[in-house]
């Protein structure tokens, strides 16, 4: 499978761009555990263009984790241009177009899926971006904008005509959010279509190796993309490779899995404390790293079904430091 001139393996699985969850400790991880592609957090054209810092350490990406791709939104052709001409400056191997944010503070100011209610714009921003760069540029949208109006199948081919290298569709309308089951159906109907010749990627509950299996089998994908079932468990993307590839279920002991976590608590609070080293004490940048990590202590599976877990949850999310915090996991086991 190739993306312009970037190959790909056959049955290509990539980690999702998410907000506050795919920095670049994160995406290393899973680059680490198999990830054929991973992208950075959404990077606002409006801030980037007015150069604000915390939106500018988004384009910081690293020859470890290629091919990598940024990902931007914003409502407006020229501002969504220029952010894509700053973004080149940072040499990821993509560009992608976010139009499959539903948040309202997205959606609601008419970026992200909120330009699925105004198809002209969205094309206009596309082919805006495409002619601004010379790297391959992506897109990123959902069916449609409600389950009245699951309009993909044109969309895809507008968006192709735009120039774009590849499409992901996530299974969802806007006004579904996350809610309810991702539909397939339409994901394939786009890959199925005879006019389409672009890769398809799809996205929308990936949560198991048997999973993905399941949807390439029936939908004919180029590749798949992982997000929420990524959080916490980095090594999805070895279990599902593995099976990919052998039909045979991987797995590691509880304890291996406990140590992946510690590793990237550690990681994730490091890059906070580079970060913030200039204003920030070192306590001060270590609690913000482990805030910061939280959303993935929070969701792994790997504390699931364990009994009588409350209180040792809520004490492992409170914990402001790594000497507390590790003393807590490490009693979980």
């Amino acid at each position: 499978m190739k993306i312009a001139t970037i190959e790909f393996p056959e049955r290509s699985v990539f980690l999702a761009p998410m907000e506050d969850v795919t920095d670049p400790s994160f995406r290393l991880m899973c680059k680490r555990f198999g990830a054929d592609m991973v992208y950075t957090e959404f990077v606002s054209s409006d801030a980037l263009v007015r150069n604000v810092n915390s939106t500018m350490r988004k384009l910081q990406v690293s020859d470890q984790e290629r091919p990598v791709a940024i990902q931007i939104y914003g409502k407006d052709p020229q501002t969504m241009a220029e952010a894509a001409r700053m973004c080149e400056q940072a040499h990821p191997d993509i560009i992608d177009i976010n139009f499959g944010c539903p948040v309202k503070k997205v959606a609601g100011k008419g970026a992200g899926a909120g330009l699925l209610k105004d198809i002209p714009r969205m094309l206009e921003i596309t082919k805006a971006v495409v002619d601004a760069v010379k790297v391959p540029v992506t897109v990123k949208t959902r069916l449609g904008w409600d389950m009245e109006n699951r309009n993909i199948v044109d969309i895809a081919e507008a968006l192709q005509d735009q120039g774009i290298a590849a499409l992901t569709i996530h299974g969802r309308t806007r006004s579904q959010m996350y809610t309810g089951e991702a539909d397939w159906s339409l994901i394939a109907a786009v890959k199925n279509n005879p006019r389409m010749h672009i890769p398809i990627i799809g996205n929308g509950d990936i949560t198991s190796a048997e999973i993905c299996r399941q949807r390439f089998d029936e939908t004919g994908v180029d590749a798949v993309m992982i997000g929420r079932a990524s959080f916490g468990r980095p090594w999805i993307f070895k279990e599902v490779k593995h099976y990919l590839q052998t039909g045979e279920i991987w797995d590691e002991s509880n304890a291996w899995k406990l140590e992946v976590l510690k590793e990237q608590v550690l990681q994730g609070v490091q890059m906070i404390k580079d970060q913030r080293a200039e204003k920030y004490s070192e306590a001060s940048a270590e609690k913000s790293g482990i805030m910061h990590i939280r959303r993935h202590l929070a969701a792994t599976p790997l504390f699931k079904g364990i009994p009588n877990f409350k209180e040792t949850r809520i004490a492992m999310l409170r914990a402001e430091n790594l000497t507390d915090l590790f003393a807590i996991m490490d009693t979980i086991f």
